[in-house]
């Protein structure tokens, strides 16, 4: 896809973190960028900062998606570019048991509900809704392509790590999905790629204890560090661009395999 002010992006939690740094490097290139974000004040402040436009949003609404559409298509035109960051973690064994007490527990089921609803659902909603917009494009002379969908997995689809059965099964579920994705719509030009991000440093990354976070960073085979939300931004910018990327899911993570815990 070529990129300049004719086309214009989606990114969802685009207000920090994976989801800011795609936002900026994009609109450097002239794309008309829109975010979506439940926070209004990061949201507000990073649309000021681009010159983007923010839409408040929560992901598993399916009328607060569709008004959040409908005013970025307002302010800048059918979107070309959807980029899937929204999301949330979450963490507790599937059962347990309290040493001190005895007390026997189970992981909370609305949490693993709320955290499916968010990852895999909400990233779903937005494909779908977003899809449905492209196919009223021509496609774009030159390229072909009449879109461009970009989801945002984890390593955890695969290496997922003690208590985190929902938030694995989620990103595995977003993993899962790409494929088909990127076939069903093969035929209309729009293509689909996923990426999957390891240790990453972003706002909740930057909570975490300063000996966590040097022994994570140190479990990186090459680099040893954290991975940054600009590096994410790169291979996003790449999946744009690269018309031969489709149907893919590329790990984004030094080489780690991560331990069970």
């Amino acid at each position: 896809m070529k990129l300049d002010s004719s086309v214009s992006a989606v990114i969802t939690g685009g207000a920090s973190g994976l989801g800011a740094a795609t936002a900026r490097l994009l609109s450097e290139h002239g794309v008309k960028v829109a975010l979506f974000d439940m926070n209004p004040e990061t949201g507000e402040s990073m649309a000021k900062e681009i010159g983007a436009t923010y839409c408040q949003v929560n992901v598993t609404s399916d009328a607060e998606v569709d008004a959040a559409f409908a005013k970025a298509r307002e302010a800048n035109g059918q979107e070309r570019i959807l980029v899937n960051c929204a999301g949330i973690g979450g963490s507790a064994k599937t059962a347990s048991r309290d040493r001190a007490s005895g007390e026997v527990r189970h992981f909370p089921l609305d949490v693993f509900e709320r955290i499916i609803q968010v990852n895999l659902i909400g990233t779903f909603r937005c494909i779908a809704k977003s899809a449905a917009g492209m196919l009223t494009l021509e496609p774009q002379s030159g390229t072909g392509d009449r879109g461009v969908i970009i989801n945002t997995a984890s390593i955890a689809a695969s290496d997922g790590q003690i208590g985190q059965a929902a938030y694995t099964a989620s990103k595995a579920g977003v993993t899962g999905l790409t494929l088909v994705v990127a076939r069903d719509l093969s035929g209309d030009g729009i293509r689909c790629n996923t990426i999957q991000p390891g240790i990453m440093e972003t706002p909740m990354m930057a909570r975490a204890p300063a000996n966590v976070r040097d022994a994570l960073g140190a479990s990186v085979p090459f680099p040893k560090r954290f991975g940054q939300a600009e590096e994410y931004a790169s291979l996003a910018l790449e999946m744009v661009r690269n018309g031969y990327l489709n149907g893919e899911t590329i790990r984004l993570d030094g080489a780690i395999r991560m331990a069970p815990r």
